[in-house]
């Protein structure tokens, strides 16, 4: 009775929602989305719900290779112009019909600054229609990864968003909301026709949808719940199909539940801590007057204190690759040769603090999400106790994803720890979002830690126009190289991914942990 008790407390009481049916997906992990404004927040759950709605005008296959989508083919007539050719008979899910108008418009409303979603449309200076099937994508200069950026550069309906006064995109970090924050109006496989936040979302197939399914899943249930063990006891009970938040300290045991099957498989995700870098002095510290961040030496000491090694056995049970740069294997820019750990080397860290001003250590507070990454709150738990080794006192607030997310954005932080996953499967889009300085546009959108450097700006602006594979690639390295050497970001491990399912379902594991119902199968 203690079991059932508990998965009615957290909502897993599915069949309120919708009867389940051998083609009904129930579906959890302990993340919730934050929106349903598809261009308002650069999250990765809330990007793999989204998804099942909102289209691009490219997509990935089953092996992340692109292929069109909302765009049949693109030609390019010059290297900064691409003419594409858009699908037509498309429609959004009301029947209102796809034409070149809801690409401008869904451009128009990407870019605006309060979202952080404009790094997928960087380096495209305009979009012309030729006619209502034909685009030409104007580029400000050659770039290299263009179709794979756009893959998520969701189209919305512009009549949808004109009649509903939604044209401007959520601000999210302002906690404000617009009618596409909790609908939704695109043209993709299923329709979102329900979420109750921390509760479930529900989503139906669209049967007038352009391609085919390869799966036969025609309603999905997304459960998010924060909960290890009641995740678990779910999967187990059958009153889940598939999991794919798993704790690491149960995956042997679902390994060995003959009612079950765990789909193994990396996440092109790199978890990391960032710094203030860039304030005149640091919040929530007990140092007055200045930033100890700004020195070198005292983010050098917090790196090579971390026992990432300590973590991937006791914390991780082996699910991870301890990091020394921020991509992951399977990141076009990742190198065995510069992904080594620094050593442990609690000696030298208590010199490089005495050297840097701080023989005793200082305070300041670490901001961690407990309810996003493989045990979030317990890394930055271990981490904690690491460097009080050296001195340091830190003073950790662990929350929700959603209200975690609102500090950083607002830059209400001294340090917070973040995962970060590669959805163009480029370093580029790393480097540009987290480590370039911070500008109005795509430009270091998600660089809440005030990073500035010369030399890695100089590079991301390079790479971003360079045509030449390995001059590219040389680019990727060095800026990569000098993010670790300078300590800019400290990366702790590479997150592995596995799914739990029951043995009936069939479906493709994602490395950028977007599960997809198109190609899933339940028997």
């Amino acid at each position: 009775m203690k079991l059932k008790a508990l998965l009615a407390a957290a909502a897993i009481g599915l069949a309120a929602a919708l009867p389940v049916q051998a083609t009904t997906l129930r579906w959890a992990a302990q993340n919730d989305i934050l929106t349903l404004d598809p261009h308002s927040q650069n999250h990765a759950t809330t990007n793999a719900i989204l998804m099942h709605s909102y289209e691009g005008l490219t997509r990935y296959n089953a092996n992340y290779e692109i292929e069109p989508a909302l765009a049949t083919k693109w030609t390019y007539t010059s290297p900064t112009q691409v003419r594409f050719e858009l699908r037509k008979g498309v429609k959004f899910h009301d029947g209102t019909p796809f034409t070149a108008d809801d690409v401008i418009f869904s451009f128009g409303r990407i870019k605006q600054p309060q979202g952080t979603m404009a790094i997928y449309v960087t380096g495209i200076g305009e979009i012309k229609k030729v006619d209502d099937h034909t685009i030409d994508v104007v580029l400000t200069a050659p770039n290299p990864i263009l179709l794979r950026n756009i893959v998520d550069f969701r189209i919305m309906s512009k009549a949808w968003a004109e009649k509903n006064k939604t044209t401007n995109t959520q601000d999210y970090k302002a906690k404000e909301e617009n009618y596409a924050s909790r609908n939704v109006m695109g043209t993709g496989p299923y329709k979102i026709t329900g979420w109750t936040p921390d509760q479930r979302i529900t989503m139906s197939i669209n049967k007038d949808w352009w391609d085919k399914h390869s799966g036969n899943v025609t309603e999905v249930v997304y459960t998010p719940v924060k909960s290890d063990p009641t995740r678990v006891a779910a999967l187990i009970a059958g009153d889940v199909d598939m999991l794919t938040d798993l704790p690491t300290q149960d995956v042997a045991k679902l390994r060995g539940d003959s009612k079950l099957k765990v789909l193994d498989g990396p996440e092109v995700r790199t978890i990391y801590y960032a710094l203030d870098i860039g304030s005149p002095e640091l919040k929530y510290s007990d140092v007055k007057g200045k930033n100890p961040f700004k020195d070198k030496r005292v983010r050098e000491a917090l790196s090579i204190t971390i026992d990432r090694e300590t973590i991937k056995r006791n914390t991780m049970r082996g699910l991870s690759i301890p990091a020394a740069i921020m991509v992951a294997p399977g990141v076009n820019g990742h190198s065995t040769e510069i992904d080594t750990p620094p050593k442990v080397d609690v000696e030298r860290a208590k010199k490089l603090l005495a050297d840097a001003g701080y023989p005793n250590g200082f305070e300041f507070q670490l901001n961690c999400p407990n309810n996003r990454y493989v045990n979030d709150e317990e890394i930055c738990q271990a981490t904690v106790a690491m460097w009080a080794r050296i001195g340091i006192k830190v003073r950790l607030v662990a929350e929700s994803m959603a209200t975690f997310i609102q500090k950083v954005q607002n830059f209400d932080t001294s340090a917070y720890m973040l995962g970060w996953g590669v959805a163009t499967y480029d370093a580029q889009y790393t480097l540009q979002s987290l480590v370039r300085t911070r500008t109005s546009g795509a430009d270091g959108n998600f660089n809440f830690s005030r990073i500035s450097d010369a030399k890695v700006d100089q590079l991301v602006d390079a790479m971003k126009t360079e045509t030449d594979v390995a001059k590219r690639n040389a680019m990727i390295k060095e800026a990569l190289a000098r993010t670790r050497d300078e300590v800019l970001l400290i990366p702790i491990h590479h997150q592995m991914r596995p799914w739990a399912m029951k043995q009936g379902v069939t479906t493709v594991h994602r490395s950028d942990d977007r599960p997809e119902a198109r190609f899933t199968s339940l028997k």
